[in-house]
């Protein structure tokens, strides 16, 4: 299937400035193509990873992908988006970013056919003499402030700095057009202004007749109508120390029944087939949950490797289970990261008094009745003596005891 076609299919075209005449560039060649980020993080969320995720499929269709960490832009700011002013970074915090951006990019593209480039290295090269006669003579403001990521700031107010973002923007699609041969921009639905901006200059400069062109991805949204990658907790983040290869699992594994072939479609590489076969699934046997399973699987291999899915999976096999004393420390810290936890000193106690003097159980009482029913755990192993002890050293190198009570409820102490 051609890429163009396969896009389709996965619904992740939104807007496109000539989609019959991109399709048959990319018949007639391996075409290059770009998508950028801004180093406004040192991280990115699997919300930026959406358009990124389209480059990825062109490059496994034998296309070049590049990449611009927006050093440049991104000591601007991009409107887009947004109703206020960014905060401006100081230069050590977006070089920082950019260093940790450019290792996360890295790891998903890997070093083969595949460009990552900085827009500061020729926009801090541009005066402002050459700024004003060379690009801001080829923009017209009338077109600028009916762009509808000017024009939804224009009541609120937008600094003139921001203003020339999409100026700056589509000097980068002209710098790479001329030096990378980038024929194709790609970004979400809100860059489709910067992205035809570009476009508009690069005609400008280079002929009408020029082939390029923009695409965009259409926002979003879950089922229930709220934006795809938020959680309670924040937004999910590529970084593990940010977000932990389980809390990445989990996220993908607890999508609606209603969202999650969107997502297979979207967010993994399996073909038609195997998506459709999953699809009907959800529709016969959605208690058994394998397309989230398979979902979760695809999506955390991409970003962490296949290392990372089997530890999640172990990890929530063990907590299902109520199997946990095998796991490691560094599992037990991605696990029960999000789970009621409290410090206890490093001492041996009766498990009646730990428990409740830990604020495990609310009442000695409590506690003796679960402990004689069997419903308490510690560390795996069902307690039912109320006379026994509890040695906060004895397990996962004196650093955790774990607590089940009941079959779901989990508590981490954490030995001092």
């Amino acid at each position: 299937m051609n890429i163009i076609d396969d896009l389709k299919w996965r619904g992740a075209i939104n807007q496109a400035t000539d989609l019959d005449a991109l399709k048959k560039l990319t018949e007639d060649k391996h075409i290059a193509l770009y998508c950028g980020t801004d180093p406004t993080g040192d991280s990115l969320h699997i919300g930026h990873l959406i358009p990124f995720m389209i480059l990825k499929r062109f490059q496994l269709a034998g296309h070049h992908p590049v990449i611009i960490i927006g050093g440049g832009t991104g000591a601007i700011g991009d409107p887009s988006g947004r109703k206020s002013e960014r905060q401006l970074q100081t230069m050590d915090q977006v070089h920082h970013n950019e260093e940790a951006l450019t290792a996360q990019m890295k790891k998903l593209f890997g070093t083969e056919n595949f460009t990552i480039v900085n827009n500061y290295d020729w926009l801090s090269k541009i005066s402002l003499l050459d700024f004003l006669r060379d690009y801001g003579k080829l923009f017209n403001i009338n077109t600028m402030l009916n762009k509808e990521v000017v024009a939804s700031r224009l009541e609120a107010g937008i600094s003139f700095t921001e203003f020339t973002y999409q100026i700056l923007q589509s000097v980068d699609f002209l710098h790479l057009y001329r030096h990378n041969d980038v024929q194709l921009q790609i970004g979400g639905s809100d860059q489709w202004g910067n992205i035809t901006a570009g476009i508009d200059l690069i005609h400008k400069v280079e002929g009408p007749e020029t082939k390029v062109y923009g695409l965009t991805i259409p926002l979003m949204l879950k089922a229930d109508g709220t934006k795809f990658g938020k959680t309670a907790g924040g937004a999910v983040w590529l970084d593990p120390k940010k977000t932990s290869p389980y809390e990445f699992y989990q996220f993908w594994i607890n999508q609606d029944d209603r969202d999650v072939v969107k997502y297979l479609k979207y967010f993994t590489f399996l073909s038609k087939e195997e998506i459709n076969d999953l699809a009907e699934k959800v529709e016969k046997e959605p208690w058994k949950r394998e397309a989230q399973r398979r979902l979760a699987e695809e999506v955390t291999k991409f970003v962490h490797g296949e290392k990372a899915v089997e530890e999640a999976e172990g990890i929530s096999k063990a907590l299902f289970s109520g199997d946990v004393a095998d796991l490691s420390v560094a599992e037990i810290e991605q696990g029960f990261k999000n789970m009621p936890s409290v410090d206890v000193e490093n001492k041996k106690e009766n498990i009646i008094i730990w428990l409740t003097d830990n604020g495990i159980e609310p009442s000695r009482r409590q506690a003796r009745q679960d402990v004689s029913n069997g419903a308490i755990r510690i560390n795996g192993e069902k307690v039912d003596d109320v006379d026994a002890e509890i040695d906060p050293s004895s397990h996962f190198d004196g650093k955790f005891v774990i607590v089940r009570r009941g079959k779901k409820n989990y508590f981490l102490a954490r030995v001092k």
